[in-house]
């Protein structure tokens, strides 16, 4: 592990923004650090507002969408709503069907199979709208790269609206609106929407153009939360500002699809963790290993019973992903071993019968592994389809667009993407990829690092002090959970290792043999034991949670790493 220390942000601000909010120096540095400088910032932080959202308006094509589906409400056009098969899509669909479907009866929704149209806007879809006498589709999380299905639908009498938030090519399909904040002709000022979240402001376009208030669309929120923590994009601006109400949503008037799957789980409170952890495959299981179209039915069902017995078949899909990425988890790792391929800086593997549905997952498992950008393919049709996943600081995206001469079909962003070729390019594309990666990356990048946020002594560590740093949630990309060092620690005695298989760490330590004492748990750490033992002084990188035992709620340490 590399721990990096951020650098200081400037003091005099510190101070300036300590006296203003009344709080710690401590503190101060870390909203600092975030880019919040003034009593006006913070109040916006900590107290996420909808006013604070931008109006919908702002983003390129947007009154050109709201035209068409109002013209396609009073006309009684039939509309599909069209959506990928992961949790972005999904999410999405449901949104934008439940919210027509006040409005209009005939609107259809679809999700295309993994593994017989593939990612994105297919064929098939375009003519099971024409079939159905489909005259609009309104495509979401998907379609900004469909310029000849889009061309294709134009023919058979078919307008499309595309709701989208991955990168754009170099031409625009010819739909009748493309919505997407990271098309270069597009003002609009937050980039870092989520599928769903584009969708999201659609209908809040769509609501003003009715009149309707902001708040009305709040039941919407649980949706949008979900897709943003799954699809992992920056809890910063308006992500965040839709993630806080979101989560206020699922924890205080969830939609009866997600109660079903709490009470399933028996969990009272859901924090943005749990939306990734929990809430997320779950969702994503059915579109793996069933179809996608399951996860929908779930989160639009009203009927609590239905939505018990559909969450129940939803549990049951995600145990066989869990056990089906298990062993293709192995299975790649024996690959990697037996192609002597450890000391490469990437991981490509293959092999014909992996299950399409959870490639992704496995990509992840083995950049755990080795900490690198990572491709799992598997068969798909007459082609081969993969999953890429990538390390921090490096584009895979960029990377695959300097391979695309072997490659037919790509999309994604900077640390996650897909793509297909034809199997006599496999053998071409690897090697190509580990040229332009060993060409390219920082080297410093394929060792893991540890982001440290400050150097704390443990006195500092109060209620108080926790209390405020609860307020930063909702945590992730862009407002990462703050991380801390502590130096001249002395365990106190008591460490040892603990689980079943002895593989964690657990301590109670004091700094400097003064001050507080507070237990450390370092989950995966155990094998560290030997640099706490014999009273030596160590230096510790951790998270600040509670841990409760027997209705006693108290501090813990939550241990990233030690070293001597």
């Amino acid at each position: 592990m590399r721990w990096t220390l951020k650098p200081k942000p400037d003091q005099e601000t510190v101070i300036k923004l300590s006296e203003e909010l009344g709080v710690g120096k401590p503190i101060a540095s870390l909203l600092v650090q975030r880019e919040i400088t003034t009593f006006q910032d913070a109040k916006k932080f900590f107290r996420p507002s909808l006013s604070d959202l931008h109006d919908p308006y702002l983003m390129k094509d947007m009154d050109l969408a709201v035209a068409r589906i109002e013209k396609a409400i009073a006309s009684e056009e039939n509309i599909l709503v069209y959506g990928d098969y992961d949790v972005d899509g999904t999410t999405s669909v449901a949104l934008m069907s439940s919210f027509l479907r006040c409005y209009s009866p005939f609107v259809a929704t679809y999700i295309p199979d993994r593994y017989d149209e593939g990612y994105g806007v297919s064929y098939k879809g375009i003519d099971f709208a024409a079939d159905n006498d489909i005259s609009l589709i309104i495509a979401l999380d998907c379609g900004i790269k469909a310029v000849e299905k889009v061309a294709y639908a134009k023919e058979k009498g078919i307008d499309f609206i595309i709701c989208d938030h991955h990168r754009p090519g170099s031409e625009i399909p010819a739909a009748v609106a493309v919505l997407d904040p990271k098309r270069e002709d597009c003002e609009y000022p937050y980039k870092e929407l989520c599928g769903c979240g584009v969708g999201f402001k659609l209908i809040q376009a769509l609501a003003a153009k009715r009149n309707l208030k902001l708040e009305s669309l709040l039941p919407y929120l649980d949706l949008v939360a979900t897709a943003i923590g799954a699809d992992i994009v920056p809890i910063t601006g308006e992500n965040r500002i839709l993630a806080y109400h979101g989560l206020h949503v699922i924890n205080v008037a969830p939609r009866m699809g997600f109660k079903a799957i709490l009470k399933q789980i028996k969990k009272d409170s859901i924090t943005i963790t749990d939306v990734v952890f929990i809430l997320a495959p779950r969702i994503n299981a059915a579109g793996r290993m069933k179809h996608g179209l399951h996860a929908v039915n779930l989160l639009t069902e009203e009927d609590e019973e239905t939505a018990i017995k559909f969450a129940s078949e939803i549990e049951e899909y995600n145990t066989d992903r869990r056990d089906t990425d298990k062993t293709i988890t192995e299975e790649a790792l024996a690959q990697i071993e037996a192609s002597q391929e450890q000391d490469r800086n990437t991981t490509v593997v293959y092999h014909e019968n992996w299950h399409k549905g959870v490639i992704g997952i496995v990509a992840s498992r083995l950049t755990e592994t080795y900490y690198r950008p990572t491709l799992v393919f598997t068969k798909s049709g007459e082609k081969l389809a993969a999953s890429a996943r990538s390390v921090k600081g490096f584009d895979v995206y960029d990377a695959l667009e300097s391979c695309k001469e072997h490659i037919e079909q790509f999309g994604g962003h900077k640390y996650a993407a897909g793509l297909t070729l034809l199997a006599s390019e496999y053998e071409n594309f690897k090697l190509k990829f580990e040229e332009v990666v060993s060409e390219t990356i920082d080297k410093n990048l394929l060792t893991p690092e540890i982001a440290i946020d400050a150097e704390l002594d443990l006195k500092e560590i109060t209620p108080k002090f926790y209390r405020i740093l609860k307020q930063f949630a909702p945590c992730g990309p862009g407002n990462m959970s703050p991380v801390f060092m502590t130096r001249n620690l002395r365990d106190t005695g008591y460490g040892k290792c603990v689980g079943a298989d002895q593989s964690h760490l657990k301590c109670q330590v004091k700094q400097e043999g003064k001050g507080p004492v507070f237990d450390m748990i370092g989950f995966g750490l155990g094998k560290k034991l030997e640099i706490i033992a014999k009273n030596r002084v160590f230096k510790a990188v951790y998270v600040i949670d509670e841990n409760e035992y027997n209705g006693n709620v108290s501090l813990q340490l939550r241990l990233k790493d030690i070293c001597e």
